[in-house]
């Protein structure tokens, strides 16, 4: 059986789209060769890495990519993790299956935190949140064969 490539990709490559990436290579490794970019880069967010960690991924090494570094390759999905994300979408060279999946920003409501451990435990629901995602690939994905 072949691999499947799978794209996640985000507003700034910074959080929901690097954990994504980290829960998969983790997780489905042996199935799905997977990237992550953003419609920008922000760079890495420190936040996203902490939690990952905590629960046993590390991300440390990842950096923040611009889509247009990836267009070439032949996917077989592009799964936006964000609103922003999926509307500004670019066409890609070849047919490729998109697909929504819509996370909340953990940077955004990490702003109106109390305490760092508040602002942690957002950015701990949505890694919780997107692993149970990445469970269900690729069958979820409903990709021909």
């Amino acid at each position: 059986m072949a691999r499947i490539k799978i794209l996640f990709l985000c507003t700034g490559n910074s959080c929901r789209s690097q954990m994504a990436e980290g829960w998969t290579r983790h997780l489905k490794g042996d199935l799905i060769d997977v990237w992550s970019a953003g419609i920008e880069t922000h760079g890495l967010n420190p936040y996203a890495v902490r939690v990952m960690a905590e629960a046993g991924v590390d991300i440390s090494m990842h950096e923040s990519t611009h889509v247009r570094e990836v267009m070439d390759i032949p996917f077989d999905a592009v799964i936006t993790v964000c609103d922003h994300a999926r509307e500004s979408c670019p066409l890609f060279p070849r047919q490729v299956r998109q697909i929504h999946k819509s996370f909340d920003d953990p940077p955004f409501l990490a702003r109106s935190a109390a305490s760092e451990e508040e602002m942690l435990n957002i950015y701990r629901r949505v890694r919780d949140e997107i692993r149970t995602f990445v469970e269900t690939l690729p069958e979820g994905l409903d990709i021909p064969g």
